[in-house]
């Protein structure tokens, strides 16, 4: 009996041994993973969101000009196809003209990129039957205002958006303690006789009163003065 007992056992055990052996040679159980690929599409199909007709109105209220208008200094990338020699970077001069090889100057402030791609375009006929042309704005330099007297930081700062007289005078740091914040003077170019404007502002006017109107829209070449108490108590 104990003999029998002995052998059931025995069997027992070989059969317990066989079955981890083939669970070990099986592997590890794997986790069910989604494929990158599948993940990738899946993203893929999510459905871009459309800014609202307010998002769009209050980044539109931002542009400075709805035509880029060419002035001095701005540095333009001009492509002829399939004509290298022609191809040019060029910086517009302070006469506002550009040298391009064959044609020679011409005339690039107070243009929009699309009409002097135009006028190039009609320059190189008298050399390429179709000539095709494109230009590309690579650095904006005459789009600046100036800020100058008791800021924080006086100097020329580039006009990328629209900016009001207060948000040109944080640019530039804000009003030092000395500032006369309140005889505000902005010099702008003009079609005068003597080529400019003067308009003038108060700080207190404009954020503690009814003063709104003198808080201006700034255009490129504006020049903001922001005098001392010291030389507004000279008489």
């Amino acid at each position: 009996m104990k003999i029998i007992i002995l052998v059931i056992i025995l069997g027992l055990s070989t059969t317990v041994f066989r079955g981890e052996c083939r669970a070990e040679a099986a592997g590890p159980t794997k986790k069910s993973v989604l494929p990158e690929a599948a993940v990738s599409e899946a993203l893929t199909r999510v459905p871009a969101q459309e800014p609202s007709p307010q998002q769009v109105i209050e980044k539109s209220l931002l542009i400075v000009t709805r035509d880029y208008i060419i002035g001095p200094e701005d540095v333009l990338e001009i492509t002829v196809w399939r004509n290298q020699d022609l191809s040019k970077v060029v910086q517009v001069r302070p006469d506002g003209r550009i040298s391009l090889p064959l044609i020679g100057d011409v005339t690039a402030v107070g243009k929009t990129p699309t009409q002097l791609t135009a006028d190039i375009s009609a320059k190189l006929k008298d050399y390429k039957e179709t000539p095709t042309v494109a230009i590309v704005v690579k650095e904006v330099n005459s789009y600046a205002i100036f800020v100058l007297g008791e800021v924080g930081r006086p100097g020329k700062y580039p006009l990328k958006s629209k900016t009001t007289l207060l948000q040109g005078l944080t640019i530039a740091g804000g009003f030092t303690g000395t500032a006369a914040r309140n005889k505000l003077v902005v010099f702008r170019f003009n079609d005068t006789i003597n080529g400019s404007v003067k308009m003038k502002a108060s700080y207190d006017d404009i954020v503690l009163r009814d003063g709104s109107q003198q808080n201006i829209e700034l255009k490129p070449g504006d020049t903001i003065v922001v005098p001392s108490e010291t030389m507004v108590l000279l008489p």
